[in-house]
């Protein structure tokens, strides 16, 4: 009847506590009671329950405080308040910050049954309410990514565009395909782009499409990305590199619903919904004129964050012998698992490529092993042997453009006309890229050359 994580009672009024847990356990739910809010914030940090009732007026941290903390970590989570006459404002408040409900003392004991399964119903966990098809690719025991897909899946019920923040490898595009899934656009197409893998001069035809004879090559009429994802989800990989110029007319597509095909003379409707992700800080990229800020609020509706593999080390050793499953399939190898040592090597490992690392470093180990039974002398190899994809093809065109300009300017001295016209490029746009590298051609004027120099080591 009751679900199966209690609920948290706090109050430090113990009759009261007593009384309450008495009257909800009747109704068959389990209970946890606590006098304080330190107390409380203890008892989550174990285990989440399904709903949490907290009286306002606690001795040392307020429930109001409780509250904005639950919301922080947990938003997900309901929260009822108790208060007495005199706090009744600030529950009020509460509730138009994300508090499910509030009761006023005294208040009916049917009343306060009514509000928890109420708040029990929203937050019913998706594994007891909903088939777990669409978030089976994302493997994971933790509660932080418990609790996100449990954002993920009330969202996807909506249309609302959202941003995926989260390191590079901890699994974005797994995300946005489990969101859609769990959509109601899970028939239509999921379609995925990498805006920072596509040429810049490229990246409008294939986010757009064009007509026969747009430009030179373009032998017949095509149909872009955005027409591809027609009435599904298209998600738009590492947005943070998207160029201001394709920014803009992004921004109309989503505003206007329509699309001009590159060298097309009329707009045609269409209907995506949007999902983006970054590594990228956005806001610092806002600061600096890097993205615009109208685009932004419009990608950012709702923001869901992927923790690293360091944050969610609980999922290391189940992801690796995941991935030792799948590999050993592909490879028709007999591998049975790690040994103990090996998974503790694996678990207390440095991740900075997060979990396309460590599926790396999981297929160096199939690849290599002569025994059913991976040893820890393998993984310490495997750790230690650089992992080639680490650098993301984003950060690599990065790095190169950086270095050529870098080369260009030591060649000229610092004249901007003599380095542009080297480049093939007029100097507003070469200005541009400077600016966008943080380069400054003064630095290389008079011999200064070697402080540029020192600042790229």
């Amino acid at each position: 009847m009751g679900h199966s994580s209690p609920l948290l009672l706090v109050d430090d009024d113990p009759d009261l506590l007593r009384l309450l847990t008495l009257r909800l356990n009747a109704s068959g739910h389990r209970v946890v009671a606590v006098e304080s809010a330190e107390a409380a914030l203890a008892q989550l940090a174990i285990a989440l329950p399904s709903l949490v009732i907290t009286d306002v007026r606690l001795p040392g941290m307020d429930g109001l405080a409780l509250f904005d903390e639950i919301r922080s970590r947990h938003p997900t989570l309901p929260v009822i308040l108790l208060t007495a006459h005199g706090t009744i404002p600030d529950a009020v408040e509460a509730t138009t910050r994300g508090a499910f409900a509030y009761l006023t003392k005294p208040f009916d004991g049917t009343l306060l049954l009514d509000k928890v399964a109420q708040g029990l119903s929203l937050s019913a966990p998706a594994c007891e309410t909903e088939d777990q098809a669409w978030r089976s690719d994302l493997i994971s025991r933790s509660q932080r990514v418990s609790e996100l897909l449990a954002e993920a899946r009330l969202v996807a019920a909506s249309d609302a565009s959202i941003l995926i923040r989260g390191d590079s490898g901890t699994g974005k595009e797994l995300l946005a395909r489990a969101i859609h899934r769990a959509s109601q656009r899970a028939e239509k197409p999921f379609v995925a782009v990498n805006c920072g893998a596509i040429p810049e001069q490229l990246l409008e035809s294939e986010l757009f499409g064009h007509v026969k004879g747009a430009f030179t090559g373009a032998m017949d009429s095509r149909e872009g990305l955005f027409q591809a994802a027609d009435g599904g989800t298209l998600f738009l990989d590492e947005i943070g590199d998207m160029p201001m110029p394709l920014q803009v007319k992004l921004l109309r597509v989503l505003q206007e619903k329509t699309l001009r095909q590159v060298g097309a003379n009329q707009p045609s409707s269409v209907d995506v919904r949007i999902i983006s992700a970054t590594h990228r800080d956005l806001e610092a990229a806002m600061a600096e004129g890097q993205f615009r800020e109208d685009l932004y609020y419009r990608l950012n509706v709702v923001a869901l964050h992927l923790p690293s593999l360091e944050e969610r080390r609980e999922d290391i050793a189940l992801l690796a012998n995941h991935f030792l499953k799948t590999t050993a399939a592909r490879y028709a190898r007999h591998l049975t698992g790690f040994a103990p040592d090996a998974l503790e090597l694996l678990s207390l490992a440095h991740w900075p490529g997060n979990v396309r690392q460590l599926y790396n470093v999981v297929e160096q180990v199939c690849a290599l092993s002569t025994t059913p039974l991976i040893p820890a002398s393998l993984v310490q190899r495997a750790l230690r042997a650089p992992t080639l994809d680490l650098l993301r093809y984003a950060e690599a065109k990065q790095k190169f453009e950086r270095d050529y300009l870098i080369r260009l300017l030591k060649l000229t001295d610092g004249n901007v006309s003599d380095a542009a016209r080297l480049a093939d490029r007029n100097r507003t746009e070469f200005y541009w890229l400077l600016q966008k590298n943080g380069l400054d051609p003064r630095m290389f004027r008079g011999g200064e050359e070697s402080v540029i120099a020192e600042r790229q080591t």
